[in-house]
Order: structure tokens, then C-alpha cells, then sequence
């Protein structure tokens, strides 16, 4: 950790667009927000490069809110919602406000460490991919061991989501992902899931606009889950596979669509 770097960008507003911005989502994250926001604040400072760290809270019902905006970060954005409308509404919210040239986003817990952020980096800046996503299921990939019901829910969701949308992806789920800004916004403008699919539709969506997507094994650290209910997820996720569908059959992704992706 450079000190020196992360004072000044506690301490002085940006006078250069940025070029990371940091979308971290939130609801009732009190446990996991501030130290995840010291980790994310110390490593990316470190780059002596400008970035903005936003925030977007769900309409949290604990301290989230309150942690977060009595830090005196002034780089840090704080954006809430008036009422609670599902993470992927959360998301679109702060992935549009972004200013940088690239947008990382990543969890409230850290799940993916931040230092992941290195590999992505190689495939955006050197490799001109538009699209760098985190995935934990590949066969180098460092993770702790998972409880029986997630691990039996992510390969079920994740045999599903291989049947439904070929997209040769082998983790469509992990939120640890860096988009450049221009495909970032023109995704996530054509959204239209407010759920925990919104990723899968995101990607979807990459896949139906030309986007290649670079998958990169990160580490991951999996945090138990006591409300983990497998059939419910597995439910859920099929209703949301099947509104994607209905949504492409309707032509309501038509108008997102865009020229060939240029780096530039």
C-alpha cells in the first residue's frame, strides 16, 4: 500500500476523469462494508492512477447508510435508493453514474480480493478486451470450500444457465467483473432484469452485441449462507432464463444493439 496515494484520494477531488471507477452494490452490508471499502480504497489508490469508488445502496434497513457516508471519503459516492428494488436495478444504477475509463464491479464482501483486479486489468489494457469477467468454477481457480447446499446450488444453476444461453462461459455468476465504460453503459442501459440474474443478462447481452468476453480464474473467498435455499434459487433462476428469452423473441434488446467495439 502506497499511504501517500490513498490520503490524497481520501483528501483531494479528482481534477482528471478517472480512469477506474469502482461499483460496489450494498443491502444491510454493515459487517462487510467498511472493511471491504479499506481493502478496495488501499490497492487501487496503490496504482497512482485517478479512480472513483461508488456505492449504491439498495434502501438498506441496518447502519449501511450511515457507516458509509460518515467516512469523509471524497471520492466515494454514496448513491441509495428511495425503496428496495433488487440488486440487478441496484447495479444498473451505479454502473450508468460511472465516469472512468474502466468500471470494475465487485461485491460488498470482497468475496473476489481486490488484488484480482491485476488479472483483469491484462486482458481490458493489453489484450482490447471490452469485457474481463471474474470466474471461480475453472480448474486453476483458488477457492475455500463451500457449504453442500451452495455448492450443490451454484453447479445446478450453472448446468442450467448452460442449457438455456450457450454463451461458453463457465461461471456467469461470480460479481467480480471490468467492462469498459462504453459497453458497460450501452449493457447495462439495455437491462431490463431487477433480480440476481441481471449478470447472466448482462452477458447475454455481450454475447448478442459482438462483445467478446475474457474469463480469468480469480481467488474467492465463499461467506456462508444460512437463507441459501436451493429450490427457490433454482425456481427463481429459471423464471429469469426464460423472461431473457422472451424479452430477445420480443426484440426488446434491438435497440441496444451497437457497431463493432472499438477500444478507442
Amino acid at each position: 500500500m502506497s499511504y501517500p496515494a490513498y490520503q490524497e484520494w481520501k483528501t483531494t477531488p479528482l481534477k482528471t476523469e478517472p480512469y477506474f471507477s469502482v461499483v460496489i452494490p450494498t443491502y444491510n452490508a454493515e459487517e462487510q462494508i467498511i472493511p471491504t471499502i479499506g481493502a478496495v480504497a488501499a490497492f487501487v489508490s496503490s496504482l497512482k492512477l485517478p479512480w472513483e469508488l461508488i456505492i449504491v445502496d439498495d434502501h438498506s434497513s441496518d447502519d449501511t447508510i450511515k457507516m458509509v457516508a460518515t467516512l469523509g471519503l471524497v471520492n466515494l459516492r454514496l448513491l441509495v435508493s428511495p425503496q428496495t428494488h433488487g440488486k440487478g436495478r441496484c447495479v444498473q444504477r451505479g454502473i450508468l453514474s460511472t465516469r472512468g475509463r474502466y468500471v470494475l464491479l465487485t461485491e460488498a464482501d470482497n468475496s473476489t480480493p481486490i488484488e484480482e483486479l491485476a488479472k483483469l486489468r491484462v486482458k481490458v489494457e493489453q489484450e482490447n478486451y471490452p469485457i474481463a469477467v471474474g470466474a471461480r468454477a475453472v480448474t486453476d481457480v483458488t477457492t475455500t470450500q463451500p457449504s453442500p447446499d451452495r455448492y450443490l446450488t451454484s453447479h445446478a444453476l450453472r448446468w442450467l444457465v448452460g442449457r438455456a444461453h450457450q454463451l461458453g462461459l463457465q461461471d456467469v455468476r461470480c460479481g467480480f467483473k471490468l467492462f469498459n465504460r462504453r459497453v458497460a453503459h450501452q449493457l447495462f442501459s439495455a437491462q431490463r432484469l431487477t433480480s440476481f440474474a441481471f449478470d447472466l443478462e448482462i452477458l447475454f447481452l455481450a454475447h448478442k452485441f459482438g462483445y467478446p468476453v475474457a474469463e480469468v480464474p480469480v481467488n474467492w473467498v465463499g461467506r456462508p449462507s444460512s437463507s441459501l435455499n436451493l429450490l427457490g434459487e433454482v425456481h427463481k433462476l429459471i423464471r429469469d432464463l426464460a423472461c431473457i428469452k422472451i424479452n430477445d423473441w420480443r426484440g426488446v434488446y434491438a435497440a441496444g444493439a451497437m457497431s463493432q467495439f472499438d477500444p478507442a
